[in-house]
């Protein structure tokens, strides 16, 4: 039986609601916003489906209902407007998210805590420093949708299978993102080699742009709020396969953002490498072995971090 709180019944946290509730993967869902009117609206839309569903209570709440949350994921804060970047909205959404901390951690001291809220590197950091609360209980979503774009990408080159693409996104969950591509694989097969062994002479496939990718990857969230306005459909997605490793305790590595400490010697900030996440948070770090270009960049994004920490009132 477990328990997820979702902070924020905006796009974002109400479909990471709906698709807890269809896959079956909570007993109990909480929904609070500060528009309790919209999350009770949220709240009754997917209980009214639950019936053909895994038995799930779901219903809107306030701070105290979140007693005993296995799970708390923050969603809460202004939403990124077309042609502004993530970091734009710092300050705003760092004092909202002040602001909920010490109401949420009251009710859910025991909880691990998924912050989901943009900009998501500079809104962990301010969870760590202002919570109090054990550093492995503390995930940022990080660039797990960024990996998810990527390796959609990828296989889209060469008609494969997704999960045979293993590629990661390191860094800032923004635009100083970057992919480690010296560790990209697909069926165990180094990416820069993987054309070359294909034997099917029927499949023409091009040579993999390294940069279109990238491009591809980063650009993506703001095609899709160009075109309809938000995303929150792949988010949610990526977001319930860090619920899953952590309620399956599958101890799976995965690129969410967490606190450096000294690691590729990045200190004082949180970004995205890989982490081992189980039952209780993040296990450990895997320190993948980058190269000297790849550090470069890693260290390039934690000091762009930095400079906006640096200006903001936490």
């Amino acid at each position: 039986m477990k328990k997820v709180t979702i902070i924020g019944a905006g796009d974002v946290g109400s479909t990471i609601a709906y698709t807890i509730a269809v896959r079956g993967m909570a007993s109990e869902i909480v929904m609070i916003d500060v528009n309790e009117k919209k999350a009770l609206g949220e709240a009754l839309d997917i209980r009214q489906g639950t019936p053909y569903c895994n038995p799930v209570s779901i219903y809107a709440g306030r701070y105290h209902n979140a007693k005993d949350s296995d799970v708390v994921i923050i969603t809460s804060g202004v939403p990124r407007k077309p042609g502004q970047s993530r970091l734009d909205l710092a300050q705003t959404n760092v004092n909202i998210t002040k602001s909920i901390i010490p109401q949420i951690t009251k009710y859910a001291p025991e909880a691990v805590y998924i912050i989901v809220s943009n900009p998501v590197d500079i809104l962990t950091y301010v969870f760590h420093k202002v919570s109090g609360l054990p550093e492995n209980r503390i995930i940022g979503s990080g660039t797990i949708l960024d990996t998810a774009r990527l390796r959609a990408r990828i296989a889209e080159y060469y008609s494969i299978n997704q999960q045979d693409v293993h590629a990661d996104v390191f860094g800032e969950h923004g635009d100083t993102s970057f992919v480690p591509w010296s560790l990209a694989s697909i069926s165990n097969i180094a990416i820069q080699d993987y054309q070359n062994t294909i034997s099917n002479p029927q499949g023409l496939y091009p040579p993999l742009n390294y940069e279109e990718i990238e491009t591809y990857m980063r650009k993506s969230g703001g095609r899709v709020i160009e075109r309809k306005g938000a995303t929150y459909y792949a988010v949610s997605i990526s977001v319930c396969h860090i619920l899953e490793c952590l309620f399956n305790n599958s101890r799976t590595a995965l690129t969410v953002s967490t606190m450096m400490h000294g690691e590729y010697g990045i200190e004082d900030v949180c970004l995205s490498i890989l982490n081992v996440v189980g039952r209780d948070g993040v296990c450990n770090k895997i320190l993948s072995p980058l190269n000297e270009k790849e550090v470069i960049l890693l260290q390039k994004s934690a000091n762009q971090l930095k400079e906006v920490i640096k200006n903001l009132d936490i």
